[in-house]
């Protein structure tokens, strides 16, 4: 699908200014333990699975259909990961963009892993000790989903006095159980 209409048109309007979007991220483990990835056409490089939100649309919903979108994988999203403000993006067209990224820990519950769209030159399941080459951001996507703590907001992990205990404390106020 690439970049969504709505997109399209702000760009005819704000040119390749830097824009402020939403994004979904998906770490897809398989019931082996393997993750998903896909390989940009846009970097040539190995990504865990993400997209843009269409407007209205609840990050879950855009998970999924990203997921289905890019590798014809049908995904349960688990739980929410973290939620961070990207750095700024360039991209090979001169495009900026900044996201706040909000990543969904998903489970695969069908479909058969293949290039689905024009996003990817590949699509495959790897294990977690054979991954390809990847990015800070794929890999600090990765390793949060692993881990079987809270959901981890950038920024949160030191409280504004310098205590984590207290931030650990904060992070958890609240929470069921």
């Amino acid at each position: 699908m690439g970049t969504p209409d709505f997109i399209r048109d702000l760009r005819s309007s704000i040119g390749r200014q830097l824009l402020w979007l939403p994004g979904v991220t998906a770490v897809v483990f398989d019931d082996q333990g393997r993750i998903l990835l896909g390989r940009r056409t846009d970097t040539g490089g190995w990504a865990v699975i993400g997209g843009i939100p269409e407007p209205g649309e609840q990050p879950a919903e855009t998970a999924v259909r990203e997921v289905f979108e890019e590798t014809a994988v049908r995904v349960v999203p688990e739980r929410v990961v973290l939620v961070e403000t990207t750095p700024p993006i360039h991209y090979p067209n001169g495009d900026a963009c900044q996201f706040m990224d909000v990543t969904l820990r998903c489970r695969a519950v069908g479909g058969e892993a293949r290039v689905n769209d024009d996003e990817s030159l590949d699509v495959g399941w790897f294990s977690l000790d054979a991954l390809p080459q990847l990015d800070e951001h794929a890999l600090t996507r990765i390793k949060r989903a692993l881990d079987a703590g809270p959901t981890w907001f950038r920024g949160m992990d030191k409280s504004p006095a310098g205590d984590p205990a207290v931030a650990r404390q904060g992070a958890t106020e609240g929470a069921p159980g």
